[in-house]
């Protein structure tokens, strides 16, 4: 299947100040995959190393003489080790952190050899005592699940991605093609983004085997607890695992998770959940500027899960649910598509961006406000609500805009895309001009894109 991602590991691999790269993300999301994809496109030779599988191999690694390792590794697999024409891939890399370190001889002595790592977990290794990263000697790719656009295409759905693509706000959306790709929506609220499940479901058709391949993945994320070593309580872990897919989109209070455990000892197994990238803060930030995670309150959060089908299978939804709802929007309260929406914002930055969400709230008494989401493009904040309905009220967004000074609005729903120059409703009168654009949840992948175009037109 194809990745988006691809296309910057084509990039990297012409760079000339090229550093070996890690791949980062959350276990199952097709890391691997993605590198062998890389491969068999760009390179003769492959040499892969799995130092989970096979721990004693990281004795190859003894010297840091790279040249040497490279013969080494050639006598190992019997694969010619050539720069420019091999790719040395080493996987699950967290198993053996002594070899991160080593890649800065890699660079600084043989930087013509292509090295790429991945690993889950990664994020524990960074934090352990001693553990001596090679800064300024290794350049990061973040990988998330897949995109609605991926999906599209590895159903054979390439015309409608490439419209996707092309459309602008002004251009004719047909009724037809709307249906169709709300159709598509439903599928992959259901299926989400992991590779597996999308593999699953779209070779065999059945819901049934895509709904045990995700109870799969769900349950080797529970298997990886043990993983976590004596960081935290195993029941810990497991409890917050099965609460935060029920609470996407509300503001996350320890005390509706488990009354009977401390705040302080949540907000730890929280954090490793975080780490190992099975869910995200989205934290609160005041909005005073750009970046956006510099004024990020981490006290004031809300959670998203990894991927939207995990959730909608940990809620016990089915694709029968988002057909007999009048709205799909109104399922389950509107947060799968607030989840929907959500990781697809993480990602949506360049891939070596570390991922990252905010929303604004203000707390004041008879005028709070919350906006879904925030993201900054260029110095302007953008404020994102995800709607029901084609209309809804849009307070929350009027007041962003009005204390921000800023004249450009989102908002995501089910009807078809406009734009309109208006003004803020708000009761007290003192309301501004401003652009809304609305746009179909099945166009989230083109959001960032769009709001350039429409940046630049104002």
């Amino acid at each position: 299947m194809y990745r988006f991602a691809l296309d910057d590991l084509k990039k990297w691999r012409s760079k000339p100040n090229r550093k070996p790269l890690i791949i980062r993300g959350a276990r199952q999301v097709g890391k691997t995959h993605l590198v062998r994809l890389f491969a068999r496109e760009m390179f003769s030779h492959l040499v892969e190393i799995n130092f989970e599988r096979d721990p004693g191999i990281a004795s190859l690694f003894s010297t840091n003489d790279p040249k040497r390792i490279s013969r080494l590794i050639e006598l190992q697999f019997d694969i010619p080790v050539i720069p420019g024409d091999t790719l040395l891939f080493f996987d699950e890399i967290q198993a053996a952190p002594a070899i991160l370190a080593s890649l800065r001889y890699f660079y600084e002595d043989l930087p013509e050899q292509h090295i790429m790592a991945a690993g889950s977990l990664l994020e524990f290794v960074f934090e352990e005592p001693g553990f001596s990263m090679p800064v300024g000697r290794i350049e990061y790719m973040h990988l998330g699940p897949m995109q609605f656009e991926e999906f599209l295409m590895a159903d054979g759905k390439d015309r409608l991605t490439d419209w996707l693509n092309d459309f602008s706000p002004g251009d004719d959306m047909p009724e037809s093609v709307h249906r169709r790709l709300t159709g598509m929506l439903k599928t992959f609220l259901v299926t989400g983004g992991m590779p597996e499940a999308v593999s699953v479901y779209l070779n065999s058709g059945s819901w049934q085997e895509c709904e045990s391949a995700k109870h799969a993945l769900i349950t080797t994320f529970q298997d990886d607890f043990n993983k976590y070593g004596s960081r935290v309580r195993h029941q810990r872990l497991q409890t917050l695992f099965r609460k935060i897919p029920l609470i996407v989109g509300q503001k996350f209070k320890y005390v509706n998770i488990d009354r009977n455990e401390r705040a302080g000892d949540l907000a730890a197994a929280l954090n490793l959940l975080c780490h190992a990238r099975v869910c995200h803060r989205v934290c609160h930030s005041s909005c005073s500027g750009v970046p956006l995670g510099a004024m990020a309150d981490e006290k004031k959060f809300k959670a998203l899960f990894l991927d939207v089908g995990l959730m909608s299978s940990a809620a016990g939804l089915n694709l029968l649910d988002f057909e007999k709802a009048e709205n799909m929007m109104t399922v389950n309260a509107g947060a799968v598509c607030e989840q929907f929406v959500g990781q697809h914002l993480l990602y949506s930055l360049p891939s070596y961006r570390q991922p990252e969400l905010c929303y604004w709230v203000r707390e004041k008494r008879n005028s709070s406000a919350e906006t879904d989401y925030v993201i900054a493009e260029g110095t302007s904040l953008i404020p994102i609500e995800v709607k029901a309905g084609k209309s809804g009220t849009l307070k929350s967004l009027h007041l962003f805009l009005r204390e921000k000074h800023q004249s450009l609005g989102v908002r995501l729903n089910t009807g078809l895309p406009s734009v309109l120059d208006t003004e803020t409703a708000l009761p007290d009168g003192l309301n501004i001009p401003y652009r809304l654009l609305s746009l179909p949840l099945c166009m989230i992948g083109q959001v960032r894109r769009l709001i350039r175009e429409q940046l630049g037109r104002m």
